[in-house]
């Protein structure tokens, strides 16, 4: 088990607070480890409205809306997937922001193209949504950690704007 960087947490916390922002996340490779961590503060609940954990593409698309073309054409580890997956998210929850994560955390299921560490994070608001892709070392627990981390960096950016 891997610790997390508690003051990574206070700070993302803190500034979604000030920020008076609300956020909600969709997450695949994570499995809810990004939310567990905004939730680990007292009173997140006044700005994280929750999350969905789409493991499965029947959830992807279903509840998120990620079209069965996008994850035939370019796979569920796609910027596509989590652009898909971030607005889906944000209009579901009726959030400011919204984070979504996909990517592969090993140690099967990685390609050439997509090798195991390969992780692809979203963010929408108001303007639209972008993604950008990341590859991280290390082994499940690893990847799913620096993934986490590096998901609350990307909302600390992002709400600092």
């Amino acid at each position: 088990m891997y610790d997390y960087d508690e003051y990574l947490v206070k700070k993302t916390g803190k500034l979604l607070f000030e920020s008076g922002f609300t956020i909600a996340t969709a997450e695949s490779c994570t499995g809810g480890l990004i939310g567990h961590l905004l939730t680990s503060i007292p009173g997140s609940s006044l700005y994280y409205l929750g999350g969905i954990i789409s493991y499965n593409n029947t959830i992807k698309t279903e509840i998120l809306g990620v079209t069965k073309v996008t994850l035939a054409k370019f796979g569920a580890v796609s910027h596509e997937c989590v652009k898909q997956m971030a607005a889906g998210v944000r209009e579901l929850m009726k959030s400011s922001i919204s984070l979504a994560v996909s990517g592969i955390a090993g140690p099967d299921g990685g390609s050439p193209e997509k090798p195991v560490g390969t992780v692809f994070f979203a963010l929408a608001d108001e303007n639209g949504v972008d993604s950008v892709k990341f590859f991280f070392n290390g082994d499940r627990s690893a990847i799913k950690y620096k993934s986490a981390e590096t998901a609350l960096g990307l909302i600390c950016k992002a709400v600092a704007k």
